[in-house]
């Protein structure tokens, strides 16, 4: 595939995510395992969807490639989904995905202390901008009662890196089979924790119209586009490329439905960002 198209590939991924937060906030009643239950369908049928296609094979071809490294995978990206919800739920869609943003330093750390990838200089330096950016989101954030939304924010960003090491440990050059194995340890567990605390698997038909939306365009083919482009493109210009959805999450609940960002979301999210920037273009060079 030529790079442009890879490029645009990532690019429309990013985008396509950008709208999770949009979605959340369109929900009127549906709590998070169940939104985790039903949103895990939508990403397991469109990954199977686009890996088929992707790899020119069967879905019966799919499934006997899945192997433990995809279970692995899978176990911690469902992780990652279910804190992602929480956080979206529980602190503001900005601070969530700023947070979310600092992905790559946690992957460049656990990649040195588990597969003995010593990260550059410079990946310290970034880092320590990021985290004070994310200080700043959190601090803020305790005063407006957001503390579990923003720690799940962590949690979810800490869970995503590990499925990145995964990944790089097992020398895959996607991570669809790992994705549909996430979505349904999703399915698994939202579908019993919500009946287990007795809120039921029952929604509201536009509730969930938004879930299975979210789950099939804004993760399943947002997650498809991305890793399909990022085995073309350098893997810092991929962290570059999908700081579109950071940029543009916040934005489409500010011009829709008024929620706007806060002074430390502002501050904090610039120095994250910047950090990320920084970081994917030094280690490019």
């Amino acid at each position: 595939m030529p790079k442009k198209y890879a490029v645009l590939l990532v690019l429309m991924g990013g985008i396509f995510m950008s709208f999770v937060g949009l979605y959340m906030r369109l929900l009127s009643q549906a709590d998070g395992f169940q939104i985790l239950f039903y949103r895990s369908f939508g990403i397991c049928g469109i990954v199977i969807f686009v890996g088929c296609l992707r790899r020119q094979t069967t879905p019966i071809k799919f499934f006997k490639s899945i192997d433990i490294n995809d279970i692995f995978m899978g176990f911690a990206l469902s992780l990652a989904f279910t804190c992602y919800v929480f956080a979206m739920l529980y602190t503001s869609v900005a601070s969530t995905l700023l947070i979310l943003s600092a992905a790559p330093f946690m992957t460049a750390a656990i990649g040195w202390l588990w597969i003995g990838e010593r990260p550059k200089s410079i990946t310290w330096v970034a880092m320590c901008f990021a985290f004070f950016g994310i200080y700043l989101m959190v601090k803020a954030g305790q005063q407006l009662g957001n503390n579990f939304g923003n720690f799940m924010a962590l949690l979810s960003g800490f869970w995503f890196a590990l499925m990145l090491v995964i990944a790089r440990r097992s020398g895959k050059h996607d991570v669809l089979g790992g994705t549909f194995i996430g979505g349904a340890f999703c399915v698994l567990w939202g579908g019993c924790m919500a009946v287990i605390l007795g809120t039921g698997l029952t929604v509201l038909s536009f509730d969930l119209f938004i879930i299975l939306v979210m789950g099939i365009f804004g993760i399943g083919i947002g997650i498809a586009f991305v890793t399909w482009g990022a085995s073309h493109v350098p893997a810092a210009e991929v962290s570059i490329l999908v700081l579109i959805e950071s940029v543009l999450g916040p934005v489409w609940p500010w011009l829709l439905l008024g929620e706007s960002m806060t002074l430390s979301e502002i501050l904090g999210g610039a120095l994250v960002l910047s950090s990320v920037v920084t970081f994917a273009l030094f280690t490019a060079k």
